[in-house]
C-alpha cells in the first residue's frame, strides 16, 4: 500500500500541479512533506516499537495513513492536499518504522534475507501496480481517486495485521523514552532536509537557507552529546560502531537518491516532454518495479547463502550502467528506448535492496530490530528527499539557465549523469562492508 501510493502520487504531479495552477517548486512538496514528515519521526516510532512492541505501533500507523488517504482525494487545493500528505506521512513512518522489525523477529538468521526479499516483492508490486493504475484512475476519473484507493486496500491490511501478526514480548518496557532525543532528532533533519530540497528555490547563499543548515549541523551535534550521555538513548549509537551496519545504512541513502531522482523526473519527461497520457506513462514506468518483483527475492534468497557484499556492490554498478542509460533519451526516443534502461535500473535495485537491508537487520541486536529498521527506513527516506530536491534543483537549474524547446531534455540528462555518479560511490562503500 504505501508503495503503491508513493508511485501514485510522483505519477500526478504534472497533472496536480495544471489542476491546481501552480509551479513546480509548490507541487513538489506533496511528494517531499510525505518524505521529511516520514524521516524525521521513524526513529521515534522504531523506538516505541522496541519499548511497546512493534505490531500495536503497526496497526496504528495503518489508521492514520488510511486517515490521510481519505483526506488527500478530498483535498480542495493544493495548500490542503499537503497538510494531508503529511498526516498520510505520519502513519507511513509507523509502518515503516516497524514493519522490518516484525520480519526479522519473525524469521530465523538463515532465511531472513528470504523474508525481507519477499517483503521487497510486495513492495514492487505495489510500485508496478501504482503507475499503470494511478494513469487509469487519473484517466477515468480525476487524481483525487489515487488516493482514495488506499482506503479498502488499507482496510483489508489493518485487518490483516491485526489478525495474522504474532504477539510479541518486548524487553524494553522498563526503558524511559528519550523525549530530548526524539525531539533534537527530528529538529535536525527537518531542517537538513527543508534546506537541501529548497536551496535551489531560496537559493543555495541565502541566509534562510545557510541558516538552516548551520542549524541542522548545531542541533545534530548536541543530540550526539545528549545520545551518548542518555542512560536510554533515542539511538543507540554503538550500531554504527558495526561497519557492516554504516555501510549498509550510507549505501542504502546513495541507492534512494539514485531511485527518486528517476522517479521524480522520468514523468515530466514523458508527460509534458513526449505528450504521453498519464496512462500511458503509468504502463512505461512499471518496466523498472516489474523487474525489481523478480530480482529482489532472489537476491535476498541467494544473500543468505554468499552474503551481501557481491550482490550489494553489483546492484549499485548495475544502477549506474541503468542511469549513464538513460541519460542518453532524446525527445525522439522510442518506448523500447526508453523501457530498457529502465528495466536495467529495476534490476539494479532488485539485486541491491533486499541484501543491504538484511545485512543492516541483522548486524543489530534484537532488542534494537525497532531502532534498526528505524535508521534503515530514515536512510531510505533521507535518500529520497535528497533524490528528488537534487534532480528538481539541476532540472530547475538548467532549464533556468538555458530555456528552450530541449531545456528539459537537458536537465534531465545532466540529472542522471550526477545520479550515476552517486551510484557508483554507493558501490564503492557497499564493496567496503
Amino acid at each position: 500500500m504505501s508503495a503503491l501510493d508513493t508511485s501514485v502520487a510522483n505519477i500526478i504531479l504534472p497533472v496536480v500541479r495544471e489542476g491546481f495552477n501552480t509551479n513546480l517548486a509548490t507541487v513538489e512538496w506533496v511528494v517531499t512533506i510525505y518524505l521529511i514528515v516520514v524521516s524525521g519521526w521513524l526513529l521515534t516510532f522504531g523506538r516505541l516499537g522496541d519499548m511497546f512492541g512493534n505490531k500495536p505501533l503497526y496497526l496504528i500507523g495503518f489508521g492514520i495513513f488510511i486517515l490521510g488517504s481519505l483526506l488527500s482525494g478530498f483535498a480542495p487545493n493544493i495548500y490542503a492536499l499537503i497538510v494531508f500528505r503529511a498526516v498520510q506521512a505520519l502513519g507511513a513512518a509507523m509502518l515503516f518504522a516497524n514493519s522490518p522489525a516484525i520480519l526479522t523477529k519473525n524469521f530465523a538468521p538463515e532465511q531472513r534475507g528470504q523474508a525481507l526479499g519477499l517483503q521487497g516483492t510486495m513492495t514492487y508490486l505495489g510500485l508496478t501496480v501504482g503507475p499503470s493504475l494511478g494513469g487509469w484512475l487519473t484517466a477515468q476519473f480525476s487524481w483525487h481517486a489515487v488516493f482514495f484507493i488506499n482506503v479498502p486496500i488499507g482496510l483489508l491490511g489493518l485487518v490483516m495485521a491485526a489478525r495474522f501478526i504474532p504477539r510479541e514480548t518486548t524487553t524494553a518496557r522498563k526503558e524511559r523514552f528519550d523525549t530530548v532525543g526524539a525531539l533534537l532528532f527530528t529538529g535536525g533533519i527537518v531542517a537538513l532536509l527543508l534546506a537541501l530540497n529548497q536551496g535551489a528555490e531560496w537559493s543555495w547563499t541565502a541566509p534562510l537557507t545557510l541558516g538552516l543548515f548551520v542549524g541542522a549541523v548545531l542541533i545534530f551535534a548536541i543530540f550526539i552529546v545528549v545520545e551518548q550521555r542518555s542512560a536510554f538513548p533515542m539511538v543507540d549509537l554503538t550500531l554504527f560502531r558495526s561497519r557492516l551496519f554504516s555501510a549498509s545504512a550510507a549505501t542504502a541513502v546513495a541507492n534512494y537518491i539514485c531511485l527518486y531522482a528517476i522517479i521524480f523526473l522520468l514523468p515530466f519527461y514523458l508527460i509534458q516532454g513526449r505528450g504521453y497520457s498519464a496512462q500511458e506513462t503509468g504502463l512505461i514506468l512499471t518496466a523498472q518495479p516489474l523487474v525489481m518483483v523478480f530480482a529482489a527475492p532472489l537476491s535476498g534468497t541467494l544473500s543468505d547463502r554468499i552474503g551481501s557484499r557481491i550482490l550489494a556492490t553489483l546492484g549499485m554498478g548495475i544502477l549506474a550502467g541503468g542511469l549513464i542509460w538513460l541519460a542518453q533519451l532524446t525527445p525522439s526516443s522510442s518506448v523500447a528506448e526508453i523501457v530498457m534502461p529502465l528495466a536495467v535500473v529495476g534490476l539494479g535495485t532488485g539485486i541491491f535492496v533486499s541484501p543491504n537491508n538484511s545485512a543492516l537487520m541483522g548486524s543489530a541486536p534484537r532488542q534494537r530490530q525497532g531502532i534498526a529498521a528505524g535508521i534503515l527506513a530514515t536512510a531510505r527516506n533521507v535518500g529520497m528527499v535528497l533524490g528528488v530536491g537534487l534532480a528538481g534543483a539541476v532540472f530547475s537549474t538548467v532549464q533556468n539557465a538555458a530555456p528552450g524547446p530541449y531545456a528539459l531534455y537537458q536537465g534531465i540528462a545532466i540529472s542522471f549523469i550526477i545520479a550515476a555518479g552517486i551510484a557508483v560511490v554507493g558501490a564503492l562503500m557497499s564493496a567496503v562492508r
